[in-house]
Protein backbone atom coordinates (compact mmCIF):
# COMPACT_ATOMS: atom_id res chain seq x y z
CA UNK A 1 0.00 0.00 0.00
CA UNK A 2 1.19 3.78 -0.75
CA UNK A 3 2.31 5.43 2.46
CA UNK A 4 -0.18 8.01 3.86
CA UNK A 5 1.18 11.31 5.27
CA UNK A 6 -1.04 13.30 6.97
CA UNK A 7 -1.69 15.56 10.11
CA UNK A 8 -3.11 14.99 13.32
CA UNK A 9 -4.49 18.06 15.49
CA UNK A 10 -5.04 17.73 19.08
CA UNK A 11 -5.51 20.23 21.54
CA UNK A 12 -2.92 19.32 24.35
CA UNK A 13 0.09 17.05 23.08
CA UNK A 14 1.32 15.21 25.08
CA UNK A 15 -1.43 15.09 28.33
CA UNK A 16 -1.70 12.36 30.92
CA UNK A 17 -5.23 12.22 30.30
CA UNK A 18 -4.78 11.54 26.77
CA UNK A 19 -1.99 9.06 26.54
CA UNK A 20 -3.92 6.96 23.93
CA UNK A 21 -3.63 9.70 21.32
CA UNK A 22 0.24 9.37 21.97
CA UNK A 23 0.18 5.27 21.79
CA UNK A 24 -2.06 5.28 18.82
CA UNK A 25 0.08 8.41 16.74
CA UNK A 26 3.27 6.09 18.03
CA UNK A 27 1.87 2.76 16.54
CA UNK A 28 0.40 4.26 13.28
CA UNK A 29 3.85 5.59 12.57
CA UNK A 30 5.28 2.03 12.84
CA UNK A 31 2.46 0.56 10.30
CA UNK A 32 3.64 2.85 8.06
CA UNK A 33 1.78 6.20 8.26
CA UNK A 34 3.72 8.98 8.50
CA UNK A 35 1.82 11.49 10.67
CA UNK A 36 3.14 15.30 11.76
CA UNK A 37 1.34 16.58 14.78
CA UNK A 38 0.26 20.04 16.12
CA UNK A 39 -0.75 20.81 19.13
CA UNK A 40 -3.10 23.77 20.41
CA UNK A 41 -1.54 23.84 23.70
CA UNK A 42 1.86 22.98 25.25
CA UNK A 43 2.25 19.75 27.38
CA UNK A 44 0.78 19.88 30.40
CA UNK A 45 3.96 19.20 32.52
CA UNK A 46 6.93 20.64 32.24
CA UNK A 47 10.03 18.86 30.41
CA UNK A 48 11.61 17.08 33.75
CA UNK A 49 8.12 15.42 34.03
CA UNK A 50 7.87 14.07 30.85
CA UNK A 51 8.70 10.40 29.86
CA UNK A 52 11.44 9.72 27.03
CA UNK A 53 8.81 9.03 24.39
CA UNK A 54 6.49 12.31 25.46
CA UNK A 55 9.33 14.31 25.14
CA UNK A 56 10.75 12.71 21.73
CA UNK A 57 6.93 13.76 21.05
CA UNK A 58 7.45 17.25 22.14
CA UNK A 59 10.32 17.78 19.93
CA UNK A 60 9.00 16.81 16.82
CA UNK A 61 5.41 18.90 17.10
CA UNK A 62 4.38 22.49 16.20
CA UNK A 63 3.00 24.44 19.18
CA UNK A 64 0.65 27.18 17.56
CA UNK A 65 -0.37 28.92 20.56
CA UNK A 66 4.17 28.90 21.07
CA UNK A 67 4.20 30.43 17.98
CA UNK A 68 2.60 33.49 19.42
CA UNK A 69 1.58 36.80 17.21
CA UNK A 70 4.91 36.80 15.34
CA UNK A 71 3.71 33.21 14.05
CA UNK A 72 0.28 33.75 13.29
CA UNK A 73 1.32 37.21 11.41
CA UNK A 74 3.47 35.10 9.45
CA UNK A 75 1.17 32.73 8.51
CA UNK A 76 -2.02 34.73 7.36
CA UNK A 77 0.41 36.97 5.71
CA UNK A 78 1.44 34.00 3.74
CA UNK A 79 -2.50 32.79 3.23
CA UNK A 80 -3.17 36.43 1.97
CA UNK A 81 -0.80 36.77 -0.31
CA UNK A 82 -1.11 33.30 -1.67
CA UNK A 83 -4.65 32.14 -1.30
CA UNK A 84 -6.56 35.77 -0.87
CA UNK A 85 -10.25 34.48 -2.17
CA UNK A 86 -9.75 31.49 -0.27
CA UNK A 87 -8.86 33.15 2.68
CA UNK A 88 -11.48 35.85 2.55
CA UNK A 89 -13.97 32.48 1.99
CA UNK A 90 -12.75 31.06 5.49
CA UNK A 91 -12.39 34.18 7.29
CA UNK A 92 -16.71 34.73 6.19
CA UNK A 93 -17.59 30.74 7.34
CA UNK A 94 -15.78 31.50 10.56
CA UNK A 95 -17.36 34.70 11.33
CA UNK A 96 -21.05 33.52 10.04
CA UNK A 97 -20.67 29.70 11.75
CA UNK A 98 -22.39 31.07 15.34
CA UNK A 99 -25.07 33.37 13.55
CA UNK A 100 -25.21 37.09 15.79
CA UNK A 101 -23.81 35.56 19.02
CA UNK A 102 -21.29 37.63 19.39
CA UNK A 103 -19.24 36.05 22.12
CA UNK A 104 -18.89 32.91 19.97
CA UNK A 105 -18.35 34.70 16.93
CA UNK A 106 -15.42 36.41 18.41
CA UNK A 107 -13.58 32.82 19.74
CA UNK A 108 -14.87 31.69 15.81
CA UNK A 109 -12.24 34.56 15.16
CA UNK A 110 -9.66 33.19 17.26
CA UNK A 111 -10.31 29.83 15.42
CA UNK A 112 -9.79 31.09 12.13
CA UNK A 113 -6.26 32.70 13.02
CA UNK A 114 -5.35 28.93 14.51
CA UNK A 115 -6.80 27.55 11.49
CA UNK A 116 -4.28 29.63 8.85
CA UNK A 117 -1.52 28.95 11.27
CA UNK A 118 -2.54 24.85 11.06
CA UNK A 119 -3.29 25.39 7.20
CA UNK A 120 0.50 26.89 6.27
CA UNK A 121 2.05 24.43 8.53
CA UNK A 122 0.19 22.11 6.85
CA UNK A 123 1.36 23.54 3.65
CA UNK A 124 5.02 23.01 5.02
CA UNK A 125 4.93 19.49 5.75
CA UNK A 126 3.05 18.50 2.29
CA UNK A 127 0.16 17.32 4.25
CA UNK A 128 -3.70 17.62 2.53
CA UNK A 129 -5.77 15.63 5.31
CA UNK A 130 -5.96 16.51 8.66
CA UNK A 131 -7.57 14.33 11.79
CA UNK A 132 -8.67 15.55 15.19
CA UNK A 133 -9.24 13.93 18.35
CA UNK A 134 -13.03 14.99 19.99
CA UNK A 135 -15.40 17.53 18.17
CA UNK A 136 -14.75 19.60 20.84
CA UNK A 137 -13.38 23.30 20.35
CA UNK A 138 -9.85 21.75 18.76
CA UNK A 139 -12.19 20.23 15.68
CA UNK A 140 -13.61 24.09 15.17
CA UNK A 141 -10.19 25.02 13.76
CA UNK A 142 -10.56 21.63 11.88
CA UNK A 143 -13.60 22.96 10.44
CA UNK A 144 -12.69 26.51 9.47
CA UNK A 145 -9.51 25.26 8.28
CA UNK A 146 -11.35 22.59 5.92
CA UNK A 147 -13.32 25.60 4.64
CA UNK A 148 -9.89 27.77 4.05
CA UNK A 149 -7.35 25.23 2.21
CA UNK A 150 -7.14 22.55 -0.17
CA UNK A 151 -7.73 20.10 2.75
CA UNK A 152 -9.41 17.28 3.84
CA UNK A 153 -10.60 16.84 7.40
CA UNK A 154 -11.51 13.62 9.75
CA UNK A 155 -12.39 12.88 13.25
CA UNK A 156 -12.36 10.36 16.10
CA UNK A 157 -15.86 11.68 18.29
CA UNK A 158 -15.50 10.03 21.92
CA UNK A 159 -18.05 10.88 23.65
CA UNK A 160 -20.10 12.09 25.78
CA UNK A 161 -19.42 15.94 26.03
CA UNK A 162 -19.67 16.34 22.15
CA UNK A 163 -23.20 14.44 22.46
CA UNK A 164 -23.90 16.65 25.32
CA UNK A 165 -22.95 20.13 23.61
CA UNK A 166 -24.06 18.66 19.83
CA UNK A 167 -25.34 22.31 18.26
CA UNK A 168 -22.68 24.27 20.45
CA UNK A 169 -19.19 22.00 19.28
CA UNK A 170 -21.18 22.31 15.60
CA UNK A 171 -21.86 18.53 15.26
CA UNK A 172 -23.94 18.22 12.55
CA UNK A 173 -21.38 20.68 10.82
CA UNK A 174 -18.58 19.05 11.39
CA UNK A 175 -20.73 15.11 10.22
CA UNK A 176 -21.22 17.19 7.11
CA UNK A 177 -17.76 18.23 5.96
CA UNK A 178 -15.61 15.19 7.70
CA UNK A 179 -14.39 13.18 5.03
CA UNK A 180 -15.26 10.64 7.65
CA UNK A 181 -15.78 9.74 11.12
CA UNK A 182 -14.03 7.39 13.56
CA UNK A 183 -16.21 6.36 16.51
CA UNK A 184 -14.79 4.55 19.47
CA UNK A 185 -17.98 3.00 20.14
CA UNK A 186 -21.42 1.52 18.63
CA UNK A 187 -22.63 3.92 21.32
CA UNK A 188 -20.86 7.17 20.05
CA UNK A 189 -21.86 5.79 16.57
CA UNK A 190 -25.80 6.01 17.74
CA UNK A 191 -25.48 9.31 18.79
CA UNK A 192 -23.62 10.60 15.35
CA UNK A 193 -26.50 8.56 13.66
CA UNK A 194 -29.03 10.92 16.06
CA UNK A 195 -27.20 13.80 14.91
CA UNK A 196 -27.24 13.66 11.14
CA UNK A 197 -29.44 12.80 8.15
CA UNK A 198 -29.09 9.45 7.05
CA UNK A 199 -27.68 10.09 3.94
CA UNK A 200 -24.27 10.52 6.26
CA UNK A 201 -24.39 7.44 8.10
CA UNK A 202 -22.01 5.95 5.65
CA UNK A 203 -19.45 8.09 6.85
CA UNK A 204 -19.05 6.29 10.54
CA UNK A 205 -16.66 4.22 11.02
CA UNK A 206 -15.99 2.04 14.20
CA UNK A 207 -12.86 2.37 15.69
CA UNK A 208 -12.44 1.19 18.91
CA UNK A 209 -9.07 2.38 21.23
CA UNK A 210 -6.73 -0.37 23.12
CA UNK A 211 -3.82 -1.20 25.14
CA UNK A 212 -0.80 -3.08 24.62
CA UNK A 213 -0.81 -6.22 26.40
CA UNK A 214 3.08 -6.02 26.35
CA UNK A 215 2.98 -2.99 28.37
CA UNK A 216 0.12 -4.15 30.49
CA UNK A 217 0.69 -7.65 31.61
CA UNK A 218 -1.46 -9.66 34.53
CA UNK A 219 0.31 -8.47 37.85
CA UNK A 220 1.07 -11.31 40.35
CA UNK A 221 -1.93 -11.00 42.52
CA UNK A 222 -0.80 -8.95 45.51
CA UNK A 223 -1.05 -10.33 48.78
CA UNK A 224 -2.33 -7.08 50.81
CA UNK A 225 -3.41 -6.94 54.47
CA UNK A 226 -6.15 -5.14 53.47
CA UNK A 227 -8.47 -4.71 49.89
CA UNK A 228 -6.52 -2.56 47.82
CA UNK A 229 -9.33 -0.58 45.80
CA UNK A 230 -7.86 1.62 42.98
CA UNK A 231 -9.94 4.52 40.82
CA UNK A 232 -7.34 6.57 38.00
CA UNK A 233 -8.70 9.36 36.39
CA UNK A 234 -9.66 13.18 36.43
CA UNK A 235 -11.19 14.16 39.60
CA UNK A 236 -13.89 16.23 38.36
CA UNK A 237 -17.97 15.39 38.74
CA UNK A 238 -18.28 13.44 35.57
CA UNK A 239 -16.30 10.62 37.46
CA UNK A 240 -18.09 10.04 40.54
CA UNK A 241 -15.81 10.37 43.04
CA UNK A 242 -17.94 11.48 45.66
CA UNK A 243 -19.94 8.70 44.92
CA UNK A 244 -17.10 6.24 45.30
CA UNK A 245 -15.77 7.62 48.69
CA UNK A 246 -19.43 8.05 50.28
CA UNK A 247 -19.05 4.20 49.14
CA UNK A 248 -16.04 3.60 51.28
CA UNK A 249 -16.96 5.35 54.24
CA UNK A 250 -20.26 3.28 54.71
CA UNK A 251 -18.08 -0.05 54.28
CA UNK A 252 -15.45 1.46 56.85
CA UNK A 253 -18.50 2.16 59.26
CA UNK A 254 -19.10 -1.73 58.56
CA UNK A 255 -16.32 -2.66 59.58
CA UNK A 256 -14.50 -3.97 56.07
CA UNK A 257 -10.88 -3.63 55.95
CA UNK A 258 -9.86 -1.93 52.73
CA UNK A 259 -8.15 1.32 51.45
CA UNK A 260 -8.58 3.26 48.02
CA UNK A 261 -6.01 5.21 46.35
CA UNK A 262 -7.27 7.80 44.09
CA UNK A 263 -4.75 8.62 41.02
CA UNK A 264 -5.72 11.90 39.41
CA UNK A 265 -6.09 15.21 39.87
CA UNK A 266 -8.87 17.96 38.77
CA UNK A 267 -11.35 20.49 39.59
CA UNK A 268 -12.97 18.47 42.73
CA UNK A 269 -9.57 17.09 44.33
CA UNK A 270 -9.15 19.75 46.90
CA UNK A 271 -13.38 20.05 47.67
CA UNK A 272 -13.07 15.26 47.91
CA UNK A 273 -9.92 15.98 50.26
CA UNK A 274 -11.30 18.29 52.41
CA UNK A 275 -14.45 15.91 52.73
CA UNK A 276 -12.19 12.93 53.41
CA UNK A 277 -10.55 15.05 56.10
CA UNK A 278 -13.87 16.01 57.45
CA UNK A 279 -15.54 12.49 57.63
CA UNK A 280 -12.40 10.87 59.11
CA UNK A 281 -11.40 9.43 56.37
CA UNK A 282 -7.18 9.88 55.89
CA UNK A 283 -6.33 6.66 57.07
CA UNK A 284 -8.60 4.69 54.67
CA UNK A 285 -8.24 7.24 51.51
CA UNK A 286 -5.15 8.29 49.72
CA UNK A 287 -4.66 11.00 47.06
CA UNK A 288 -1.75 10.80 45.16
CA UNK A 289 -2.23 13.60 42.08
CA UNK A 290 -1.28 12.31 38.20
CA UNK A 291 0.70 10.35 37.36
CA UNK A 292 2.97 9.39 34.74
CA UNK A 293 2.56 6.33 32.06
CA UNK A 294 5.80 5.22 33.25
CA UNK A 295 4.52 5.21 37.47
CA UNK A 296 0.75 4.20 36.81
CA UNK A 297 1.96 0.13 36.59
CA UNK A 298 2.94 -0.08 40.31
CA UNK A 299 -0.42 1.53 41.32
CA UNK A 300 -2.28 -0.90 39.51
CA UNK A 301 -0.24 -4.38 40.70
CA UNK A 302 -0.71 -3.77 44.25
CA UNK A 303 -4.45 -3.11 43.40
CA UNK A 304 -6.73 -5.65 44.15
CA UNK A 305 -9.95 -4.00 42.85
CA UNK A 306 -10.58 -1.13 40.36
CA UNK A 307 -13.49 1.02 40.50
CA UNK A 308 -14.90 3.71 38.38
CA UNK A 309 -17.83 5.46 39.32
CA UNK A 310 -18.28 7.95 36.52
CA UNK A 311 -21.75 9.48 35.05
CA UNK A 312 -20.48 9.70 31.70
CA UNK A 313 -17.50 8.35 29.89
CA UNK A 314 -16.46 7.37 26.26
CA UNK A 315 -15.16 3.54 26.60
CA UNK A 316 -11.99 4.43 29.26
CA UNK A 317 -9.09 3.04 28.66
CA UNK A 318 -7.54 2.78 32.34
CA UNK A 319 -10.55 0.49 32.47
CA UNK A 320 -9.34 -1.53 29.75
CA UNK A 321 -5.72 -1.43 31.09
CA UNK A 322 -6.99 -2.68 34.59
CA UNK A 323 -8.78 -5.56 33.18
CA UNK A 324 -5.72 -6.45 30.66
CA UNK A 325 -3.96 -6.95 34.37
CA UNK A 326 -6.12 -9.15 35.89
CA UNK A 327 -7.89 -6.75 37.81
CA UNK A 328 -11.62 -7.15 39.12
CA UNK A 329 -13.05 -3.81 37.76
CA UNK A 330 -16.34 -2.53 38.71
CA UNK A 331 -17.85 0.43 36.82
CA UNK A 332 -21.24 1.84 35.90
CA UNK A 333 -23.40 0.70 33.19
CA UNK A 334 -22.94 3.81 30.97
CA UNK A 335 -22.38 5.11 27.45
CA UNK A 336 -20.17 2.53 25.54
CA UNK A 337 -18.94 0.81 28.90
CA UNK A 338 -21.36 -2.54 28.23
CA UNK A 339 -19.50 -2.77 24.89
CA UNK A 340 -16.07 -3.36 27.28
CA UNK A 341 -17.99 -5.09 29.99
CA UNK A 342 -20.39 -7.73 27.97
CA UNK A 343 -20.56 -10.27 30.23
CA UNK A 344 -21.59 -8.47 33.99
CA UNK A 345 -20.24 -10.38 36.95
CA UNK A 346 -18.26 -12.25 34.76
CA UNK A 347 -15.92 -9.82 32.28
CA UNK A 348 -16.49 -7.42 35.63
CA UNK A 349 -19.32 -5.73 37.32
CA UNK A 350 -21.92 -3.17 36.09
CA UNK A 351 -23.48 -0.74 38.44
CA UNK A 352 -25.85 1.78 38.46
CA UNK A 353 -24.73 5.65 38.09
CA UNK A 354 -25.17 7.25 41.34
CA UNK A 355 -26.52 4.32 43.53
CA UNK A 356 -24.01 4.39 46.42
CA UNK A 357 -25.57 1.59 47.90
CA UNK A 358 -25.44 -0.90 44.42
CA UNK A 359 -21.26 0.23 44.59
CA UNK A 360 -20.74 -0.59 47.92
CA UNK A 361 -22.30 -4.03 47.57
CA UNK A 362 -20.56 -4.16 44.78
CA UNK A 363 -17.26 -3.92 46.21
CA UNK A 364 -18.03 -6.20 49.57
CA UNK A 365 -18.51 -8.73 47.42
CA UNK A 366 -15.25 -8.87 45.68
CA UNK A 367 -13.72 -8.23 49.05
CA UNK A 368 -15.61 -11.17 50.14
CA UNK A 369 -14.72 -13.77 47.04
CA UNK A 370 -11.10 -13.71 46.48
CA UNK A 371 -11.89 -16.51 44.18
CA UNK A 372 -14.37 -14.42 42.27
CA UNK A 373 -12.27 -11.77 41.84
CA UNK A 374 -9.17 -14.14 40.23
CA UNK A 375 -11.86 -15.17 37.68
CA UNK A 376 -13.14 -12.32 36.52
CA UNK A 377 -9.65 -10.72 36.67
CA UNK A 378 -8.96 -13.18 33.84
CA UNK A 379 -11.77 -12.74 32.14
CA UNK A 380 -11.20 -9.28 32.28
CA UNK A 381 -7.69 -9.76 30.31
CA UNK A 382 -9.28 -12.08 27.77
CA UNK A 383 -12.13 -9.83 27.05
CA UNK A 384 -9.63 -6.82 26.13
CA UNK A 385 -7.59 -8.90 24.25
CA UNK A 386 -10.16 -10.49 22.11
CA UNK A 387 -11.50 -6.55 21.33
CA UNK A 388 -8.89 -3.67 22.60
CA UNK A 389 -6.03 -4.93 21.66
CA UNK A 390 -3.65 -2.08 20.94
CA UNK A 391 -1.78 -3.09 17.48
CA UNK A 392 -5.17 -4.82 16.08
CA UNK A 393 -7.19 -1.82 16.63
CA UNK A 394 -4.68 0.51 15.43
CA UNK A 395 -4.24 -1.73 12.22
CA UNK A 396 -7.82 -1.03 11.81
CA UNK A 397 -7.66 2.28 12.16
CA UNK A 398 -4.50 2.05 9.50
CA UNK A 399 -6.93 0.45 7.47
CA UNK A 400 -9.72 2.94 7.92
CA UNK A 401 -7.27 5.73 6.69
CA UNK A 402 -6.06 3.89 3.53
CA UNK A 403 -9.55 2.96 2.22
CA UNK A 404 -11.12 7.10 2.60
CA UNK A 405 -7.31 8.95 1.69
CA UNK A 406 -5.07 5.72 -0.27
CA UNK A 407 -6.63 6.95 -3.63
CA UNK A 408 -6.53 11.29 -3.20
CA UNK A 409 -2.29 10.84 -1.87
CA UNK A 410 -0.70 9.53 -4.38
CA UNK A 411 2.62 11.27 -3.11
CA UNK A 412 5.49 8.35 -3.01
CA UNK A 413 7.90 7.84 -0.26
CA UNK A 414 10.80 9.01 -3.21
CA UNK A 415 8.78 11.99 -4.60
CA UNK A 416 8.52 13.44 -0.91
CA UNK A 417 11.91 13.21 -0.57
CA UNK A 418 12.30 14.50 -3.75
CA UNK A 419 10.16 17.71 -2.42
CA UNK A 420 12.04 18.51 0.32
CA UNK A 421 15.58 17.81 -0.67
Amino acid sequence: MKKIHLAYLVSRYPAISHTFILREINTLNKLGIDIAVASVNAPDRDDAQLTDTEKTAKNSSFYIKKAGIVGALHAHTRAITTRPIDYLKGLIFALRLDGSHLKRTLYNFFYFVEAVMVGEWMQAQQRDHLHVHFATESSNIGLILAHTYPITYSLTVHGPDEFYGAKYFHLPEKIAAARFVCCISHFAKSQLMMQSPSEMWHKFERSPLGVDPAVFQPRPHPNNEVTELLCVGRIVPVKGQFVLVNAVRELVQQGKKLHLTLVGDGVDKQALEQYVQQEKLTDFITFTGAVNQDHILGFYKKADIFILASFAEGVPVVLMEAMIMEIPCITTRITGIPELIRAHEQEGILVTPADQQELGEAITRLIDDPALRQTMGEKGRQRVLEAYELEKNTQGLANIFHQHLANEDTTTESEMECKTC
